[in-house]
């Protein structure tokens, strides 16, 4: 679902509009919601078609044909509005996914899901046709799997019994490999069309191929008409079921009530949908539109705060304060000052607790020396190579799925917990005190989430192109145009909107430090710039520090820690170097460079990396002594230095990608190993609650620690 834009309504009838949900040729898909905190799916006519008799017709003839159907298999018709202004229908909002999107995710059905989905179709088909209408367009994505069962949705071309299928124009209405024969060749239709398109979804549902395919659509519909279907994955018994509803004559084929009673379903069939990785997803989409409609907060009306549409859009002329100035723009500037106290959107629930892993020991056999255990988990189709490093949130695991956008994964089995698909999957994602996650949506808007439930807190219109980081008062971003914002996390004004130098534009790494009033950011081309938190004034820069490393800052008790040809601390206020340590290859005596720096406590770590990439570790504690260094070198050393338990935690990035763990004596050698995906294209990792989660290609690992 995607937010509000210019043009589209902001309530229809009883409902007030919350997002689109999708849009063909013929108009728009809105989830809206009622004052009774009914949820609901609209559909509305595009207003420049809205003219056309044929299109209009077809639009009524839906609502109607909806309407008409009594069948706990569809999705009721809640309301409509099919004549003046812009006609729309209101339908049931379904919380599932459709079959396409199961069957292409998880494969094909079990054979338990596919009886019942078989069964429960059908009956649902008796149902249509006893109403007088053929549904004429069948296919898996237009079915919906709920946690009662399969819904059959989109009545846009269903017509009564006896209707021909050509348009006025020649057109054929229907899903190539799924329209049945007569369909195709615009002979009359009756209800055995809808038993053909079963065929069809059930051959799919069960193999995860259609039954009919070619190179292009004349070659598909020629298969239908002359064809075999494409049979192979199906069991001898499930041939012998589906085969009789592709019939080529429309008269040979069962009827819905002969193949609900032959797929015979196992007994409380309703239940398979409740269980396993199918269940798993419906109750996700169940989870999201909780999330999505609550909390529901008042409209507008009653005087209390704002509406929806305002947490999702922002107002108008709020866009046009931020164009212009960019400070104090948004939604906000509807309410009463005095309200602002009492929005819940700002009431932060407090951080739950971190279900802490036990640590190993091997003295009490938990694995052998020289050994490694294995990873608590892993969790598969977890997240992407393109994704940022996994953030741990207390009981959750945030990473970026190119499906789900930003997930919420449990950190004790790896499940997923919960999901956000319109935001930014590339987007960096931040925590704010454990409390709230910060993520960013395509077109900009900011938004926050309880992280253990997803559940939406505030949200605004920032222009967020990266996220960099946040500290107690304000989340900062770099906008589209290259500007640096921040925004208050109290009440989500815009506090300030910031150039940057020439030599920093468009080149801000999205990592960042803050710290004691200062900001600090850096450029992939190794300068490094402090600005004040409080009105973004540039307060010092630093030039030219890195040439072959990401330069990435650091910041603690007022330092910042700096990487590249030193390894310096400067005093964040005004940038004045404390420390700094500079390193010769020993065959050559070239500058080493140095990786980012990783604070922890009170000790520093960062990677010695030659010419050639290899890199040694080493630890100093804040005054600049070097206190620690590894026992063992590593091949790429461009990966933070993490401490978790009794730990130092290493990311050998190399050509056969591995995690290595040492203790924190000087000079200790690995303690445990972990090769990784060797066709990983990328791996990163982060560390909390005794446990080190791994991405490597689109695998999340939880591993144990000691």
């Amino acid at each position: 679902m995607r937010p509000l834009g210019t043009g589209d309504p902001i309530r229809l009838g009883p409902y007030r509009l919350l997002g689109v949900l999708g849009e063909g040729g013929m108009g728009r898909v809105y989830v809206g919601q009622d004052r009774a905190g009914t949820v609901a799916a609209v559909k509305v006519l595009r207003p420049e078609l809205a003219h056309e008799t044929g299109l209009a017709q077809r639009f009524v003839r839906e609502a109607l044909a909806a309407r008409a159907v009594r069948s706990s298999g569809v999705a009721a018709v809640l309301g409509a509005q099919t004549e003046g202004g812009r006609p729309w229908i209101a339908s049931e909002f379904l919380a599932g996914p459709t079959l396409d999107q199961i069957v292409d995710r998880y494969g094909p059905l079990e054979d338990a899901k596919l009886r019942a989905l078989a069964s429960s179709v059908a009956r649902t088909l008796r149902d249509i046709h006893a109403a007088g209408f053929v549904h004429r367009d069948l296919k898996p994505a237009n079915i919906v799997l709920t946690s009662a069962g399969p819904r059959v949705i989109d009545f846009g071309i269903a017509r009564p019994e006896h209707g021909l299928t050509l348009t006025t124009t020649g057109q054929i209405p229907v899903t190539p490999g799924y329209g049945a024969p007569e369909q195709v060749l615009g002979h009359r239709v009756t209800a055995a069309a809808d038993v053909f398109s079963l065929g069809a979804v059930l051959v799919y549902a069960a193999t995860g191929h259609r039954a009919f395919e070619g190179a292009h659509v004349a070659a598909v519909q020629y298969e239908v008409v002359h064809g075999d279907p494409r049979w192979q994955g199906l069991s001898p018994e499930q041939h012998a079921l589906i085969a009789p509803c592709l019939a080529k004559e429309a008269a040979q084929r069962p009827g819905p009530e002969q193949i609900a009673a032959a797929f015979a379903p196992p007994r409380r069939a309703g239940a398979v949908w409740k269980h396993g990785p199918v269940g798993d997803a419906i109750k996700e989409r169940e989870r999201e539109v909780r999330s999505l409609t609550a909390p529901l907060l008042p409209t507008t009306e009653t005087g209390s705060g704002p509406s929806r549409r305002g947490l999702l859009t922002g107002i108008a002329a709020g866009g046009a304060v931020l164009a212009a100035g960019g400070a104090g723009a948004g939604w906000w500037l509807l309410r009463d000052a005095g309200s602002r106290g009492r929005d819940p959107l700002f009431t932060y629930p407090p951080a739950v607790k971190t279900p802490e892993a036990r640590l190993l020991s091997a003295d009490a056999g938990d694995y052998i020396i020289g050994g490694s255990p294995k990873p608590l988990w892993e969790a598969t189709d977890a997240t992407s190579v393109k994704s940022p490093a996994p953030l741990p949130v207390r009981d959750v695991v945030i990473v970026g799925h190119p499906v789900t956008g930003v997930a919420a994964l449990n950190v004790v089995d790896g499940k997923r917990r919960w999901s956000a698909p319109a935001m930014q999957m590339t987007c960096r994602y931040l925590s704010l005190s454990d409390r709230l996650l910060v993520a960013a949506d395509d077109h900009g808007t900011v938004h926050t989430f309880v992280p253990s439930t997803g559940e939406p807190r505030w949200k605004v219109r920032a222009d967020a192109a990266e996220l960099l980081t946040a500290d107690a008062h304000a989340v900062y971003l770099v906008t589209k145009d290259h500007r640096l914002r921040a925004v208050n996390r109290s009440d989500a004004r815009i506090r300030w909107t910031a150039r940057v130098p020439d030599d920093f534009r468009g080149k801000i790494l999205p990592r960042a430090a803050a710290d004691q009033g200062r900001l600090v950011v850096a450029t992939t081309t190794g300068h490094a710039m402090a600005v004040n938190t409080k009105n973004g004034r540039v307060e010092w820069t630093a030039r030219d520090l890195a040439k072959d490393r990401y330069l990435v800052p650091a910041a603690h008790d007022g330092v910042v820690f700096l990487n590249g040809k030193t390894l310096s601390a400067r005093r964040i206020s005004d940038g004045k170097q404390l420390w700094a340590h500079t390193k010769r290859a020993y065959y050559d005596h070239s500058i080493e460079e140095w990786s980012w720096p990783s604070v922890h406590g009170e000790m520093v770590y960062s990677c010695a990396c030659d010419g050639d990439g290899y890199a040694q570790p080493y630890g100093f504690d804040s005054g600049g002594e070097q206190l620690w260094e590894a026992g063992l070198a590593l091949s790429a050393g461009d990966y933070p230095i993490l401490q978790q338990g009794n730990g130092v935690w290493l990311m050998d990035g190399g050509g056969y990608p591995r995690v290595e763990t040492t203790d924190k004596t000087n000079r200790a050698t690995a303690t445990w190993t972990y090769d990784l995906h060797d066709d990983a294209e990328d791996i990163a990792f982060a560390a909390s609650g005794n446990r080190v989660f791994v991405a490597s290609g689109s695998t999340l690992y939880a591993l144990p620690v000691f």
